[in-house]
C-alpha cells in the first residue's frame, strides 16, 4: 500500500496528469498479484457505467449555460439589491450570489469563475483591494459543492451507495451556515478596514431597487425552485433534475434573455464536454487506483490503525478532518473522494456515525481544500481574474480560511445541523 501511494505522489510531483498518475500507480499492484491487465479497461468502464454519474456532465453543461446565458449577472444584481447597503456590501454580495448560483451550478470552480468575472472588476472600481476581492470570491466559491446540487455529492453517493437526495438535503443548512458566516466576516473586515463605497441607506429606495432586481432575476431564481423542489418532492431523481436544469437554462439563455445565440450553442456544448471529459477520466482512473488499494487491503489496514489510536468517534472525526484537510491541499477533489470514500465510510459506520453526516463532512473538508494552496482550484481562478499572485492573496485569505475551518468543526460535531431536514 505504501509503495502504491509513493508511486502516485512521485508521479504527481513529476507533473504527470492526475488521471494518468492514478492509473499508472495501480499497475504494479496488478502485476504483483498476477491479475491480467484486461482488468484495467474493465474496471475503468465499469466505474463509469452508472445512471447517477450521468448527472455530472449534465450539471457541468447546465452551469456553463447559466454562466453565458445571463443568469449569473441577474443573480448578482439581485444579491447587490439585498445586501449592497451593508458595510462591504459588494463583498457580501459576492457571497450571497455564490449561495444563489450554487443552487443551480453544482460546481465550486464554476461558481468562483462566474461570480468572480462579474464582481471582482466591480469591487476594484469601488476601491476594494484586489487580494481581498479575490479571497472573498475563492472562499465563497466553495459553496458551489456544499449547497445542492453538488457534483462531488453525486460522486460520493455513487461510490458509497449513499442517497444522493439525502446528501443534497443535508447540505442545505451547513451551506446556509457557511454563507452567513462569510457574509458576516466580509462585513466586519470591510467595516474595520474601510473597504468599499457604502451608499446611504434609504428604505424606500432599497425596497424599490429590490423589487426591480427581483423582477429581473425572477426566472433565474425560479430555476433552483424547480430543480430542488422537483428532487425533494419526488418528481424526478437528481440525474433527471440535471436534464431539467440543462433544458431550462437553454430556454432561458436562448429564448427569454437572448444572451446565447444559436450559433454559440455548439461552442458552449463543446466547452462543457471538454470539462466533463477531464473530470470523468479522473473518476475512471481514480476508481482503478481504488481497486488496487482494495487488493492491498488498505481499508482494513487504515481501520486497524485508526482503531488503535482511539475507539472514541469524536477522536476519529478529528483525525479524519486533519487528514482530509491535508489531502485536499494536494489532491483533486474527485480523485480524493473515489480513493478515500470507500476506505473511510465503512470505518465511520463502525463508529456509529451516520453515513449521510459523514458524507457531508468529507465534502466540506475537500471543499476547503479548493481554497488552500498549493493546488486549490478556486485560488487559481480568483488570482487569474484579479491579476494577482498567490502570495498576494494569502494574507486576506487567512481570515476566511479560519472561518471555513470553524464551520467545518461545527458541522462535524453538531450532526443535527446536517440531519435535521432528513429526519
Amino acid at each position: 500500500m505504501v509503495a502504491a501511494l509513493l508511486i502516485m505522489l512521485g508521479l504527481f510531483a513529476a507533473g504527470v496528469p492526475i488521471a494518468l498518475a492514478l492509473g499508472m500507480a495501480a499497475l504494479p499492484t496488478l502485476v504483483e498479484r498476477n491479475i491480467p491487465l484486461i482488468a484495467v479497461p474493465q474496471v475503468v468502464f465499469d466505474s463509469l457505467d452508472s445512471f447517477a454519474l450521468m448527472a455530472l456532465p449534465l450539471y457541468v453543461l447546465a452551469g456553463r449555460l447559466m454562466q453565458v446565458g445571463g443568469i449569473a449577472q441577474r443573480l448578482v444584481g439581485f444579491a447587490i439589491a439585498i445586501v449592497g447597503y451593508l458595510p462591504g456590501g459588494l463583498a457580501a454580495s459576492v457571497v450571497l450570489t455564490s449561495m444563489l448560483f450554487a443552487t443551480i451550478s453544482g460546481s465550486s470552480a464554476a461558481t468562483a469563475a462566474a461570480i468572480g468575472s462579474v464582481l471582482i472588476p466591480e469591487m476594484e472600481k469601488q476601491k476594494y483591494p484586489r487580494p481581498f476581492a479575490a479571497s472573498v470570491v475563492a472562499s465563497s466559491g466553495e459553496l458551489g459543492v456544499i449547497i445542492p446540487p453538488s457534483t462531488p455529492m453525486v460522486i460520493y453517493a455513487v461510490i458509497t451507495g449513499a442517497s444522493i437526495t439525502q446528501l443534497f438535503v443535508a447540505g442545505l443548512l451547513p451551506g446556509l451556515l457557511i454563507g452567513l458566516s462569510l457574509i458576516a466576516t466580509t462585513t466586519i473586515v470591510a467595516a474595520v478596514k474601510g473597504y468599499g463605497v457604502r451608499p446611504a441607506f434609504v428604505f424606500a429606495n432599497w425596497l424599490a431597487g429590490l423589487v426591480i432586481a427581483f423582477r429581473r432575476a425572477f426566472l433565474s431564481l425560479l430555476m433552483p425552485v424547480i430543480i430542488l423542489g422537483g428532487i425533494y418532492g419526488g418528481f424526478f431523481t437528481a440525474t433527471e433534475a440535471a436534464v431539467v436544469a440543462v433544458i431550462y437554462a437553454l430556454i432561458i439563455g436562448v429564448v427569454v434573455y437572448g444572451e446565447i445565440k444559436v450559433r454559440d450553442i455548439p461552442r458552449v456544448f463543446a466547452e462543457a464536454a471538454v470539462t466533463s471529459s477531464i473530470v470523468m477520466v479522473i473518476v475512471a482512473f481514480a476508481s482503478m487506483f481504488a481497486f488496487a488499494l482494495n487488493l492491498l487491503q488498505a481499508p482494513q489496514t487504515i481501520a486497524a490503525a485508526l482503531s488503535s489510536v482511539s475507539s472514541d468517534p469524536l477522536v476519529f472525526l478529528l483525525l479524519v478532518n486533519l487528514f482530509l484537510l491535508v489531502v485536499g491541499m494536494f489532491m483533486e477533489t474527485f480523485a480524493a473522494i473515489i480513493i478515500l470514500a470507500p476506505i473511510l465510510a465503512p470505518i465511520a459506520a463502525s463508529f456509529g456515525i451516520d453515513p449521510v453526516h459523514f458524507g457531508l463532512i468529507v465534502i466540506v473538508n475537500l471543499a476547503v481544500g479548493m481554497v488552500t494552496p498549493p493546488v486549490g482550484v478556486n485560488l487559481f481562478i480568483a488570482c487569474g481574474i484579479a491579476r494577482i499572485s498567490m502570495e498576494q492573496l494569502m494574507r486576506p485569505l487567512v481570515v476566511f480560511l479560519a472561518v471555513l475551518v470553524t464551520n467545518l468543526m461545527i458541522i462535524t460535531y453538531v450532526p443535527s445541523l446536517s440531519l435535521a431536514l432528513i429526519r
